[in-house]
């Protein structure tokens, strides 16, 4: 899976990710300090599907109609540490869904995945 890790998603998280094969680029290490809007456009162009805790995304993903080519994870999930984060984060990222072409908030307690492109009509607040 190509994903775009957001500078607010742990180490352990993005390294067990890619010891499982994913391609993960990592706004830490390629574009520190990167806008919201730059990162998103980013993954447009390299068709990458966004991982992060940034609940600004949802809104971004639908003033910019990001295509169904790529996808946006939001995760809303606590751990007790990096390490179980990444075990809950590779669990759900490997469990067979099509996260590409969606827009999908995950929680402890259920997984909600919205068809992309979103419409304008659709309220990021309410993730």
């Amino acid at each position: 899976m190509r994903l775009q890790a957001n500078q607010n998603i742990p180490l352990a998280v993005v390294e067990a990710l890619r010891s499982k094969g994913h391609d993960v680029a990592w706004v830490h290490e390629d574009m520190p300090g990167a806008e919201d809007a730059l990162v998103l456009d980013q993954a447009q162009q390299t068709q990458r599907i966004v991982l992060t805790f940034d609940k600004d995304f949802g809104e971004l993903a639908v003033r910019k109609r990001l295509p169904a080519t790529c996808g946006l994870i939001l995760l809303r999930l606590c751990a007790a540490s990096p390490a179980d984060l990444a075990s809950q984060v590779v669990d759900l990222l490997e469990s067979g869904r099509n996260w590409q072409g969606h827009f999908s908030v995950i929680d402890k307690n259920h997984i909600r995945m919205i068809p992309l492109p979103l419409e304008y009509s659709f309220a990021a607040e309410e993730f």
